[in-house]
């Protein structure tokens, strides 16, 4: 048996298997239909789900644009009897005919490139999602999970060190960075509307920052450059002062919470998702630095001016009252992303 599924060692899913076992008992003997399954996300989930087969039957069809793409990059994620491909668009796929007892809708395109053409990014996450929930009822489906950001709640005031659900700001709907928090908002108010009718059983995940194997290191996430830059031997470069504030929550344990809430979040509810423990960038840096098996120089550049997120730190009180948490140390998060990357990079030489 290989000591990895998907590059992620089976330590890890032991780990995260441990934290959500009990939810896992409540899917036991269901079909579970995802969409964003072959994102960061869903490769988390889909590797749980195959290391915890033999506890658990739970069958698995993931939405996917191109099936065949992802087969030939994630080939030790395919190939079960237990996990079926449905090519499709999440705003117009064919329903399948089975029932599905869960539902994790985790579909969104968060690259640069697709925040570069913001009309088809908020058509994509609405039209996307209220067809996601249109198929659920006809599925039959008993709870749903849907993947929103903490992209809603729009700049964090300083004053505020974490965010809590209750907070009432939002994003500016006259400022066009704001498209995808505005269409995330949507969303969750068509899970609301859902749930008010009598059902799917909604659940809403507000996502912040992670960290873990499988982070994309050449996209827009710092501590994804940072880490790669301190792979290669690099400088780790901060563009700007290093001074806003972000926190990061293992994927490991990003893994075990998404369905602790798919089996157990109220509904109608949301939860914050992430870390309430808040680096500054530069600190950041310097900690990727320090972890690096290389030599690396830290370079804050001070570019640029204070953007719209400072802050960009959540209050997990809520999720703690589920027995969630921030499980796996930062630095210890990091080592493994670290590890991780130095093996993808071993094998592609």
């Amino acid at each position: 048996m290989s000591e990895r599924i998907d590059g992620i060692e089976r330590a890890d899913l032991d780990e995260a298997l441990a934290h959500c076992r009990q939810a896992l008992a409540h899917l036991h003997g269901g079909r579970l239909f995802i969409t964003g399954g072959t994102g960061f996300f869903g490769r988390w989930l889909l590797a749980l789900l195959i290391h915890a087969r033999e506890e658990f039957d739970i069958r698995i069809t993931l939405l996917t644009r191109d099936p065949e793409r992802f087969k030939q990059r994630h080939s030790n994620l395919a190939g079960y009897e237990f996990v079926e491909f449905l090519r499709g668009d999440v705003r117009s796929f064919e329903y399948p005919r089975e029932r599905f007892s869960h539902v994790i809708h985790a579909a969104t395109d968060t690259s640069a490139a697709a925040d570069s053409d913001r009309e088809t990014l908020i058509d994509s996450i609405v039209a996307g999602t209220r067809r996601v929930i249109d198929f659920a009822k006809t599925a039959g489906t008993e709870r749903l999970l849907y993947l929103s950001s903490g992209a809603i709640y729009g700049a964090q005031p300083t004053e505020i060190p974490r965010l809590q659900e209750s907070f009432s700001g939002a994003c500016d709907p006259l400022d066009p960075r704001s498209a995808y928090g505005q269409a995330k908002r949507l969303g969750e108010q068509l899970c609301a509307c859902a749930t008010a009718r009598g059902g799917p059983e909604c659940v809403v995940a507000r996502a912040f920052a992670f960290v873990g194997p499988g982070l994309p290191l050449n996209a827009h996430f710092a501590i994804g450059n940072f880490i790669a830059d301190a792979v290669a031997g690099r400088d780790i470069v901060v563009s700007g002062d290093g001074s806003p504030l972000r926190s990061y929550l293992y994927a490991g344990d990003l893994a075990a919470w998404l369905f602790v809430l798919l089996a157990s979040g109220g509904a109608g509810a949301a939860y914050n998702v992430g870390s309430d423990a808040a680096i500054s960038i530069a600190e950041l840096a310097h900690l990727v630095a320090r972890l690096s098996p290389r030599e690396n120089n830290v370079v804050i550049e001070g570019r640029g001016v204070a953007g719209p997120r400072q802050r960009y730190v959540p209050s997990i009180d809520k999720a703690r009252g589920l027995g969630l948490d921030a499980w796996t140390p930062l630095d210890e998060a990091i080592r493994r992303n670290i590890r991780h990357a130095v093996n993808e990079r071993l094998e592609s030489s």
